[in-house]
């Protein structure tokens, strides 16, 4: 329960919800349980009045005698129905408070889980995979929630209920009321035990119904190269595979409760048997009267509720403090990179003074002793090897990492002491791996941006060069993308991506290798727009092909995670090293071409 107990925040937030809830559920079983003793005096009306109605056989008060006798009972009738008028009124309420709360907790975890998310950072998202995080989220949440509403809703209602039950049924006859309640503890040890059993089936269940929809969810996202490879009908054999794991375990689980159900009808049955006989030997003798069994036999059946809901409850509570333990889990955790509290005003200027860095979850060194600067309005090009540390560097520059040695300063202020949202918000940064979301062409260029003009996004797209192929779309730029933009073709992706990075008109422009799928004409239109668009602004542009950056004031060479070579374009070919060698690989490859 100590994971539970992070709960107690929003029931004090919500106490005024909680504590009539509280009260309704005593009132509404107060007149649960009242009808029973109504039942009681109409059942001993009905047999009194039957011996008075025979006694008067033959006489006209006869007449008289069953009048009153239909006005008690249609009085008795009218006030029972009138009790549970009442209490489902004040069940109404029950409900309308608990489990209405339930809602608003809910609602609260889930957004302060997703805000907690924002906070942390890349390295944790490298960690995880989006499933976990998802599931944390809403299926852990759900748990909670049933704890929170209808677990401590039907607690509540079981211990009153059960409290009044017990009460009455001694107060009438302890006799009758031991033996009505002797098979009551089997059936509590029966329900906790069958509950166990059905727990643990049903989170094979759900494990499995998890397996099945990852699966599926992968072959609709990679249907184009199963279909390339020709693999639909072994992915369908796989799939019948796990589907069959899934009905065997649901198969199994309903053998259970088909077991169980049976079990606890025939313990109440047998209990009211018991209150039957027994009742039965205790009117002969005078002790209690025959409206006493009636009464007896309503309160064993509504004992049955709060007995079943035992075991439901154990489980409830079992899943929502395995759930709130996952969830605190991620709660507890604080970003590795904290904010700055310094805002700034980007001018462009970048240092790196011998900069180090290695992955924290693979051990990884991806670059080592950096040092490098760049000014306000120059255009630095970094090229290398794949896995010389490219992608690390400008993933430094806009501190999704902090370096684990060296230090680097923004206009000269070190980078760790600016307000991270506010020196982000002066950046465009298109990434290698461009990712667009479900939403029109529009919406996905203006995604860094609060407001937005549709001129603002034409620009945007003619300065990308996309505009053209956006125009070319029967919605133009109301175009819905599927899902990671698989609508449009590589180059288009990454040109929209690009225009999203435009449209902030950004102090600090990287583009880290994202123009790979251009072809070499769109790519110097590009370049030409992005000359005119960045003049006084720093611009940092990873790539692969020398024709893309030739043109820069600096060259970064990297290599191992090192500077091997630094220069201008003509200046690192005089040097006839790591960069030239490039250079000439790649003519050779557009001569064989």
């Amino acid at each position: 329960m100590r994971h539970l107990f992070f709960l107690n925040k929003y029931f004090i937030k919500y106490k005024w919800r909680v504590l009539p809830g509280v009260f309704f559920v005593v009132i509404s079983n107060i007149f649960g349980v009242v009808p029973a003793q109504v039942m009681g005096h109409a059942f001993n009306l009905i047999t009194d009045n039957i011996t008075i109605y025979r006694l008067y056989n033959g006489f006209d008060r006869q007449a008289i005698v069953y009048d009153i006798f239909g006005y008690s009972l249609l009085f008795f009738g009218a006030l029972i129905l009138l009790l549970y008028l009442f209490r489902g009124l004040f069940l109404f309420f029950m409900r309308q408070t608990i489990i209405l709360m339930s809602r608003h907790i809910e609602f609260d975890m889930k957004n302060e889980i997703y805000a907690h998310y924002q906070k942390l950072t890349l390295g944790f998202y490298r960690r995880n995979n989006t499933g976990d995080l998802m599931n944390r989220a809403t299926e852990d949440v759900n748990r909670v929630r049933m704890y929170v509403g209808p677990a401590i809703m039907y607690a509540i209602n079981t211990t009153v209920l059960f409290c009044l039950v017990i009460y009455f049924m001694f107060s009438v006859n302890t006799t009758l009321a031991i033996y009505a309640l002797l098979p009551l503890p089997i059936l509590v040890i029966a329900i906790y035990y069958v509950n166990t059993i059905i727990n643990h089936k049903s989170e094979k269940i759900q494990e499995q119904l998890s397996r099945l929809s990852s699966f599926v969810q992968e072959r609709f996202s990679g249907v184009r190269v199963m279909k390339s490879y020709v693999r639909e009908a072994y992915a369908q054999e796989v799939f019948a595979q796990e589907s069959n794991a899934y009905k065997r375990n649901s198969m199994s689980l309903v053998k259970v409760q088909a077991f169980f159900y049976p079990t606890m009808l025939l313990l109440v049955g047998i209990s009211t048997i018991l209150t039957i006989y027994i009742g039965g030997k205790q009117v002969i003798d005078g002790a209690i009267t025959p409206g006493n069994i009636a009464e007896f036999i309503v309160y064993v059946n509504q004992l049955t509720f709060p007995v079943t809901m035992l075991g439901w409850v154990t489980t409830l509570i079992q899943r929502a403090a395995a759930s709130q333990k996952r969830i605190n889990e991620f709660l507890e955790l604080q970003p590795d990179i904290k904010t700055g509290k310094e805002e700034i005003s980007l001018n462009g200027n970048l240092i790196f003074k011998n900069v180090s860095f290695t992955y924290p979850d693979t051990g990884i060194e991806a670059l080592k002793n950096i040092s490098f600067e760049v000014k306000q309005g120059h255009f630095l090009a970094i090229i290398g090897k794949t896995g010389s540390g490219k992608s690390t560097l400008a993933n430094l520059i806009m501190r999704m990492y902090d370096t684990t040695q060296g230090e680097i300063e923004v206009d000269g202020k070190p980078l760790k002491k600016l307000n991270l949202q506010q020196y982000r918000s002066q950046i465009g940064f298109v990434p290698q791996e461009v990712f667009l979301f479900s939403d029109t062409i529009k919406n996905n260029i203006a995604f860094g941006l609060d407001t937005v003009r549709n001129p603002q996004v034409e620009q945007a797209a003619k300065d990308a060069a996309v505009y053209d192929n956006i125009i070319g779309f029967q919605q133009q730029f109301e175009t819905m993308l599927g899902e990671r933009g698989i609508t449009l073709s590589g180059g288009q992706k990454q040109r929209v991506a690009i225009a999203r990075a435009l449209i902030k008109a950004p102090k600090i422009l990287i583009f880290d290798d994202c123009l790979s799928a251009v072809d070499t004409k769109t790519e110097e239109e590009i370049l030409r727009n992005l000359g005119r668009l960045m003049k006084g602004n720093t611009s940092v542009l990873i790539a692969h092909r020398i024709s893309t950056i030739k043109n820069a004031d600096k060259i970064l060479v990297l290599d191992e995670g090192r500077i091997v070579e630094e220069g201008t374009h003509d200046e690192l070919l005089k040097q006839g090293g790591a960069y030239t060698e490039l250079y000439q690989n790649q003519l050779l490859e557009e001569e064989n071409l």
